[in-house]
């Protein structure tokens, strides 16, 4: 059976991205879709997110990106001044439940955090995760400041009767600080959901096969990984 996972964040260029392709790395066997509702601040033909999900985890992945609008704003607003029509939260559903015929493990990627609007009518990616019945993962920074976004960000999840899957810190510094320590055992608790993983910062950078090889250590064994709190 097929399972839809929605990924979305604390925030913007926080490391949702290199999350997505963490997860789908590590479910290498499986047949993975990573759907991209939303890009916006590329012109066309410029590679998105998707595609670098697909770059980093392997040809076993499968991209695919429904809208794109070239400023770098939040999707409604990108839509509105290009004069383009708007990504509605049912075709996403439908995109996702589409990809779910063919594929093991679909990932929804959202734009920016998870009450940015879709359009003038304020559909979010949460509303796309409630047509799928979908979990979210939730990526978040490692250091100060993050704690209240993460609270925030469960809090609408559950008033929303979404589930929170885990949160994955996005990038992890190579030498954290003391608040990014200390945030490993904070995190779940601001989440009320346990910490899945942390990806090192500049994981993105890596060739293909080095991040792939990498994917498993970063995540934990409900992401398909190893990772454990006090291991990088």
């Amino acid at each position: 059976m097929s399972t839809i996972l929605v990924v979305s964040g604390t925030g913007t260029e926080i490391g949702k991205t290199v999350v997505t392709a963490a997860v789908a790395a590590a479910a290498r066997g499986r047949r993975v879709a990573v759907l991209k509702p939303a890009q916006t601040g590329l012109a066309p033909g410029e590679p998105g997110d998707a595609a670098e999900v697909a770059r980093l985890a392997g040809s076993h992945v499968t991209a695919v990106e429904l809208a794109r609008f070239p400023e770098p704003l939040a999707p409604a607003t990108a839509a509105r001044r290009a004069g383009l029509a708007p990504v509605r939260p049912f075709e996403v559903a439908e995109a996702a439940q589409k990809l779910a015929t063919e594929h093991d493990l679909v990932l929804v990627e959202g734009a920016g955090g998870l009450l940015v609007r879709f359009d003038d009518e304020g559909s979010t990616l949460a509303d796309a995760a409630r047509l799928l019945s979908a979990p979210v993962l939730v990526v978040a920074p490692a250091g100060l400041g993050t704690l209240n976004a993460t609270a925030l960000t469960a809090e609408a999840l559950r008033s929303r009767g979404l589930g929170c899957r885990g949160v994955v810190i996005g990038s992890m510094p190579a030498e954290p600080d003391l608040a990014s320590r200390c945030n490993i055992e904070d995190l779940p608790v601001a989440a009320g959901a346990p910490l899945l993983g942390a990806v090192p910062a500049g994981a993105g950078a890596l060739p293909g096969a080095d991040f792939a090889a990498g994917a498993a250590r970063w995540l934990a064994p409900e992401l398909g990984g190893s990772w454990a709190p006090g291991r990088r």
